[in-house]
C-alpha cells in the first residue's frame, strides 16, 4: 500500500499533469526538439521535487505520468540516480535533483541519451562519467520516448566506481520498478478512454457500452488494471521483486492496450486520438525492459 504522503505526492503531480499535459500539450512536446516539455520538467523538479526521490516515492509520479502520457526524461533520471547511490558523487546527485537530464549507457539505445547533459556507463572499468562521446537520436515507435545511440569508442570518461556490477544492479532495478509504474498509469488511461468511448459510440441504434460482450471486456480490463496496480506497488514498496512486476504489468499493459485499439474501432488507429499513443507505450515499454518471458525468468 501506499503513504499518505506518497497519495498526496501522487495527487499533486495529477493536478498539475491535467493543467499542463493535455493531449495538445504532450502532442507539442513530443513533436519538439528536446521531445518533452522544458517547462513542465521544471516544475516537477523545482516545485514538487520529483528529481530527488527515491524509488518507492518516484513510483507514484510515474505512474501519473503514464496516465498522461507526458515526455518527461524522469525514468531516465532515475535509473542514473540509482546507479550513483552510495559512490560518494554528491556533487552529480545534486545536479540531478535540481533538473539537469542524466542518463545511463548499458546495453541498447540509451533512453534520453541526446538530452542528458549527466551521461554515465557501464563499462569494463565500472561505473563511469562519461564527458565526451558520440550520441545520435534514434527513431522510436512511441514518440512520447526518446532513445540515442551513444558510441564510447573514443569518448573520455572518469570512473566513479569500480563496482559496476552493484551499480547495474541498483540502475535495473529502478528501470523495472519504473517501467511498472508507468504501466499502471498508460493502462489505467486506455480503460478509461475505453469506457468514456463506450458512452459516446452508437452503433445498431445503442450505445455500445449496452452491448453484454463488451461489458464483459471491459470487466476484463479494469481487472487487469487493477492486478497491475497491485503488483507495480508492492515492488516498488520492497515487498514483490522487480522483474515479477514488471513482466505481469507489461503483459497486463499489452492486453489492455489491443483492447482498447480493438473497442474503439477504426478511430483508434488515426493520428488525431490518442488510443495509438497508449497501443505505442505499451510495446516501447517491453522493449525497454525486456520481454515478460525473460523477465519471469530472471525472477526465478
Amino acid at each position: 500500500m501506499r503513504t499518505e504522503e506518497q497519495n498526496d505526492l501522487a495527487s499533486a503531480v495529477r493536478s498539475l499533469l491535467a493543467k499542463r499535459a493535455d493531449s495538445e500539450s504532450v502532442r507539442a512536446a513530443m513533436a519538439s526538439d528536446e521531445g518533452y516539455d522544458l517547462a513542465l520538467w521544471k516544475t516537477l523538479c523545482e516545485q514538487i521535487g520529483v528529481a530527488g526521490l527515491d524509488i518507492a516515492d518516484t513510483a507514484p509520479v510515474l505512474e501519473e505520468l503514464g496516465y498522461a502520457l507526458a515526455p518527461t526524461p524522469l525514468l531516465a533520471s532515475l535509473v542514473a540516480s540509482e546507479a550513483l547511490r552510495g559512490t560518494g558523487e554528491d556533487e552529480l546527485l545534486a545536479r540531478i535533483e535540481a533538473g539537469e537530464v542524466a542518463a545511463l549507457v548499458n546495453e541498447g539505445p540509451v533512453l534520453y541519451g541526446a538530452q542528458a547533459s549527466i551521461l554515465l556507463a557501464l563499462t569494463a572499468d565500472g561505473l563511469v562519467l562519461v564527458e565526451s562521446a558520440e550520441v545520435h537520436d534514434q527513431p522510436a515507435l512511441d514518440p512520447t520516448l526518446r532513445f540515442a545511440t551513444v558510441d564510447l569508442t573514443h569518448a573520455s570518461t572518469r570512473v566513479i566506481s569500480a563496482d559496476g556490477d552493484a551499480a547495474a544492479v541498483r540502475a535495473r532495478e529502478a528501470l523495472l520498478v519504473g517501467v511498472a509504474a508507468l504501466a499502471v498509469g498508460t493502462a489505467q488511461r486506455g480503460l478509461d478512454m475505453t469506457v468514456a468511448y463506450s458512452k459516446e459510440r452508437v452503433q445498431f441504434g445503442r450505445l455500445i457500452g449496452s452491448f453484454q460482450a463488451l461489458k464483459h471486456r471491459m470487466s476484463d480490463m479494469l481487472v487487469l488494471v487493477e492486478m497491475t496496480r497491485s503488483a507495480a506497488w508492492a515492488a516498488a514498496a520492497g515487498e514483490l521483486h522487480p522483474p515479477t512486476a514488471a513482466a505481469y504489468c507489461l503483459d497486463a499493459l499489452q492486453k489492455v492496450a489491443a483492447e482498447t485499439i480493438q473497442l474503439h474501432g477504426g478511430i483508434a488507429i488515426t493520428w488525431e486520438h490518442d488510443a495509438h499513443l497508449v497501443f505505442k507505450r505499451a510495446h516501447a515499454l517491453t522493449q525497454l525492459a525486456g520481454q515478460p518471458h525473460r523477465l519471469r525468468a530472471d525472477a526465478v
